[in-house]
């Protein structure tokens, strides 16, 4: 009776967790990983590279940008596409081979509850945050970190799309690790886990889109509990402040807190 409750409880999610369940081969391949991730990232960026190429041939959109007469150059795109081809090819793929190795066994038979998922992504975010706050400002007070692995990430004072992943090998191996402990330290569920990372690439991508939309998800939820891309924008002006990639209590209570 017990197990029949609880594979109800995730009655909604199980044609979607069968489906994955049955593709297992493809989702195994250590190739899937690093496709995921850079189609995941160019697809989040596809609407605001848009955007951008239309200007002020779309007014309704571009009078949310948040630095409307800066756009990014044909040249800047390419160099930004090239240094993510790069970093997925050279860095992530590797990596992923070594996550593989030490993780083969495999996937519940059921899925989660709608409730379990969504609390075990709020709980993965807010770890991740955590854990990205306190690396963003160690690399920003010790010079020396600064200038060799996360100088380059700044290199954009007005930030678009491509560049939430414009940065050095080092920085990119580091935010994978951190968003892969958190889903393995907390033991959600791998559909859980993978919708952690979508949600984690587009957060990062919204944060460095350059506008300031009204649907943008810092508007959406209330109390000011996420900073969005006023709010990371204005660390990439000023560098001593807003540390934290997503949510803003942690800025707050170190009191690196800086209203856009």
């Amino acid at each position: 009776m017990n197990g029949s409750c609880r594979r109800g409880d995730g009655l909604l999610l199980q044609p979607v967790w069968d489906m994955m369940e049955s593709r297992r081969d493809l989702l195994a391949s250590p190739f899937f990983p690093v496709a995921f991730s850079f189609t995941a990232n160019l697809l989040a960026c596809a609407p605001y590279l848009l955007l951008d190429a239309m200007g002020p041939r779309w007014p309704f959109f571009h009078r949310y940008k948040l630095k409307p007469r800066q756009a990014a150059d044909a040249g800047t795109v390419a160099r930004c596409l090239s240094r993510i081809c790069c970093n997925h090819g050279l860095f992530i793929f590797p990596a992923t081979l070594l996550g593989r190795a030490s993780r083969s066994e495999p996937g519940p038979p059921e899925a989660p509850s709608v409730a379990q998922l969504l609390s075990g992504v709020a709980l993965c975010l807010l770890l991740f945050d955590l854990l990205f706050f306190l690396w963003h400002l160690l690399h920003h007070r010790l010079p020396w970190l600064y200038l060799r692995l996360h100088s380059l990430h700044h290199l954009h004072g007005s930030p678009f799309s491509l560049t939430a992943q414009y940065a050095s090998a080092w920085e990119i191996l580091s935010l994978q690790l951190m968003a892969a402990c958190g889903p393995r330290l907390l033991g959600v569920h791998p559909l859980t886990e993978m919708t952690f990372f979508l949600l984690n690439i587009w957060l990062a991508v919204e944060d460095h889109c350059g506008y300031d939309l009204p649907w943008a998800p810092h508007r959406l939820v209330p109390f000011g509990l996420l900073g969005g891309a006023p709010y990371h924008q204005l660390h990439h002006q000023r560098f001593k402040c807003n540390y934290a990639p997503y949510f803003t209590h942690w800025d707050k209570l170190f009191r690196t807190y800086r209203k856009p």
